[in-house]
């Protein structure tokens, strides 16, 4: 035994040695070479990235096993979508879990004329952001969910849009679910020499709330097109670093801004989902980092 472990107390200092010997030659080799860790390019580990769709009319149940295929999350409106009187979405949660999708939680907010019209857009603001959590608990999304405002107009927001807004924020981070907002990415000029985007105008004046943002930016560049097959790129390749989810693609799709799109749509301007037979409908396309960018399942 004592034999034993004299040859194992001899092994491993040669072994510390040879490290040691070899530590310093490297060391000396990054020198020579003016290898600083700096220098060193890190190795990426990559992401994954999931294609989801949005649109503002339910597919229908039996659209379901089709879409499966192709997108991992769905939108879901928890009240009328915008232009629409009635929501289809409510009632759908359980058949969507079923086929496997997460989901992009949806409420529709209010256009500036209509906050122009209320003395009180802050009041307005809280009041919906109450309504769009009980929604959500009627629709049987747990606590933590993330729920999207849709702030339709873009560029910088106005006084009675900023009440409104964060009010709604401040109503649903209070309840226990988690607020969002769905605003544009695109860049616009604000004054000579300045462009904005509605998100960073947003996160800018959110004096340290929590918000989580899916982006609309469908110009070609960043944005692909309408592309079902390659892996969507990810969200913080929208322009917006940040950003939990990213539409790229719109139906139907906006002629000055998509003319560049390597993955063009159809000749009728919308992209459309791979349904059998003559089946066709049209979707917006998402990109988001997790299978359930609301949380929701």
């Amino acid at each position: 035994m004592t034999a034993r472990i004299s040859k194992l107390i001899v092994s491993f200092a040669a072994a510390s040695l040879l490290l040691t010997v070899a530590g310093i030659a490297h060391a000396r080799f990054l020198r020579f070479h003016h290898v600083t860790p700096q220098s060193i390019p890190l190795v990426q580990q990559p992401l994954g990235s999931y294609l989801g769709f949005d649109r503002n009319d339910y597919p229908g149940d039996a659209a379901l096993d089709a879409l499966a295929q192709d997108f991992a999350f769905s939108g879901y409106w928890l009240n009328s979508p915008p232009g629409e009187k009635s929501d289809l979405w409510q009632g759908k949660r359980a058949i969507l879990r079923s086929h496997g999708f997460g989901f992009l939680v949806l409420f529709n907010g209010r256009l500036d004329k209509e906050l122009k019209s209320t003395h009180d857009p802050k009041t307005l603001g809280s009041n919906d952001g109450t309504a769009a959590v009980d929604a959500a608990k009627k629709e049987g999304f747990p606590r933590e969910t993330i729920i999207f405002l849709d702030q339709e107009e873009g560029g910088r927001m106005l006084p009675e849009q900023q009440a409104y807004l964060y009010a709604w924020v401040d109503a649903v981070n209070s309840s226990g679910y988690r607020a969002g907002v769905y605003c544009s990415g695109i860049p616009v000029q604000d004054s000579p020499g300045v462009e904005i985007t509605t998100a960073d105008d947003i996160q800018n004046n959110a004096r340290g709330r929590k918000i989580s943002f899916f982006i609309y930016n469908d110009v070609c560049p960043p944005a692909p097109g309408c592309n079902l097959d390659a892996e969507p790129l990810l969200p913080s390749q929208s322009g917006m670093p940040s950003a939990t989810a990213w539409q790229f693609a719109q139906s139907p799709r906006r002629p000055e801004l998509t003319a560049l799109c390597p993955y063009p749509y159809n000749s009728d301007g919308n992209c459309y989902a791979r349904l059998p037979g003559n089946d066709k409908v049209h979707v917006d396309l998402d990109s988001a980092a997790s299978r359930d960018p609301s949380h929701g399942r």
